[in-house]
């Protein structure tokens, strides 16, 4: 028995070095050369602090800002802890319910828009967490926004424009815009 035991215990402890400490440190020892941005949480800065990440929304309702996706996460928006969709399906009253109170919100910010309301405004996204917006749903808040911070509508739509990202290698996703960099476009811009 103690023949079989020691060696046992001791692969079990030079694995455990080597799949639990060495390969996981060398891991990110190379993510972090490789991928630094990205390794660190692809964190928005500002003014040396950081302010979010490019892969998570944030909740903004203030009418000057542009507003994301709505977040199924709960218990607050945006939760990155609770990543989910809301999975409540086409057909569902509680979807259609809160789909209704959404356009009503979007139209009670900005009474004048009768324009449609962009479905990626009052639906939220598989994971919840989504910090884009389609350029259409940029358009649809421009006005409000120009307004709420006495700027020109043209000079909102050319930051639009600015933070509007392509598909991905030419073809995969739809174009989007960036809502968090947007904003903050929009607070350097109109101090």
């Amino acid at each position: 028995m103690k023949t079989l035991f020691r060696p046992a215990v001791s692969l079990f402890v030079l694995l455990s070095l080597i799949c639990g400490v060495a390969y996981p440190l060398l891991i990110t020892g190379v993510a972090r050369l490789a991928f630094a941005h990205a390794a660190q949480g692809s964190l928005v800065v500002k003014d040396g602090k950081p302010v979010g990440s490019e892969l998570i929304g944030q909740n903004f309702t203030d009418p000057k800002y542009f507003w994301g996706r709505p977040s199924a996460t709960g218990p607050h928006p945006y939760n990155a802890a609770a990543s989910s969709g809301s999975n409540l399906g086409p057909t569902s009253p509680a979807l259609l319910d809160a789909v209704r109170a959404r356009i009503a919100a979007l139209h009670a910010a900005d009474p004048t828009n009768r324009r449609t309301v962009p479905i990626d405004l009052v639906t939220a996204s598989a994971s919840g967490l989504d910090p884009h917006i389609s350029p259409a749903a940029a358009d649809y808040q421009a006005e409000r926004v120009a307004r709420a911070r006495q700027l020109e509508p043209q000079t909102v739509r050319q930051l639009i424009a600015r933070y509007s990202e392509g598909r991905d290698l030419g073809l995969l996703g739809q174009p989007r815009v960036h809502v968090l960099k947007l904003n903050l476009a929009l607070d350097a811009t109109n101090r």
